[in-house]
């Protein structure tokens, strides 16, 4: 068991990682919350990455970076436009694509991957991420893309359309650093434990149980020698849980609007 403190050399770019995932998922989900569209995320972040293994089979490699990105943003970004149209369906309806999007795009993963001798491995990178592997050189661009995608959305976000493409591009940059099931748990759990909350109190409590969760899930799975991915999602739910309950302490309802004669 290697003391933490050796290894941040490792540690220190994935929980920069970390902190850029929390800055767009905290505000992101909850307006999945809001919205009423949990699965959403589920859905975009397998089509992204049936977008990143679809280019590997056509023979863009990780040599060609860009292309590869350009591909799976550009199906995710179809995809949400797509779920976009269907916004006037009843929520069930709506709700019933959305899995049926997930379940297309997790198989078409595997079919796709069935031939390539490598194919467990990367469905499993795909699910589970590669943050303690992430490089300065990737974070810079991420966080790039992560800047544009706030500023768009804290100025463009009472555009009901605009949610869809931004989140697109975002879950598909998330997907590759953390992996599915962590885009999944970063977006809807702080903002669960945050939901009796309102305002700028909401966002400022759910971005410290992200920070101190992925903070605090990297710290564990490097002194424990566990799966950071894993490690973190239960984080997650733990600090989620911890500050669900503090916060609830300083929650005041929302003022009633007055009535307009």
């Amino acid at each position: 068991m290697e003391s933490p403190w050796l290894q941040m050399d490792i540690l220190w770019p994935a929980c920069l990682a970390g902190l850029l995932v929390v800055a767009t998922h905290v505000p992101l989900g909850q307006e999945v919350l809001r919205r009423g569209i949990v699965f959403l995320d589920l859905a975009i972040a397998q089509i992204a990455g049936l977008g990143l293994i679809a280019a590997g089979t056509l023979g863009v490699d990780d040599h060609a970076p860009f292309a590869r990105q350009l591909i799976a943003v550009l199906c995710a970004t179809a995809a949400s436009l797509l779920l976009y149209r269907l916004r006037k369906l009843d929520p069930e309806e709506q709700e019933a694509l959305i899995g049926t999007a997930f379940v297309l795009a997790a198989t078409g993963s595997i079919l796709l991957l069935a031939s390539d001798p490598h194919g467990g491995e990367r469905l499993k990178e795909l699910l589970v991420g590669q943050i303690l592997w992430v490089t300065g050189t990737q974070l810079s661009w991420v966080a790039l893309i992560y800047a544009v995608v706030l500023f768009a959305w804290f100025r463009c976000r009472q555009g009901g359309w605009a949610f869809y493409p931004l989140f697109a591009i975002t879950i598909t940059v998330s997907t590759q650093l953390v992996g599915v099931y962590l885009v999944f748990a970063s977006l809807i759990v702080p903002a669960l434990a945050v939901r009796h909350l309102h305002g700028r109190g909401a966002l400022a409590w759910g971005y410290g149980i992200g920070v101190l969760a992925y903070l605090l899930g990297l710290f564990v799975s490097a002194w424990r020698d566990w799966p950071s991915g894993a490690t973190i999602a239960w984080s997650l739910a733990l600090v989620a849980l911890a500050g669900f309950h503090v916060s609830s302490r300083f929650a005041t309802p929302p003022r009633p609007r007055r009535s307009v004669a």
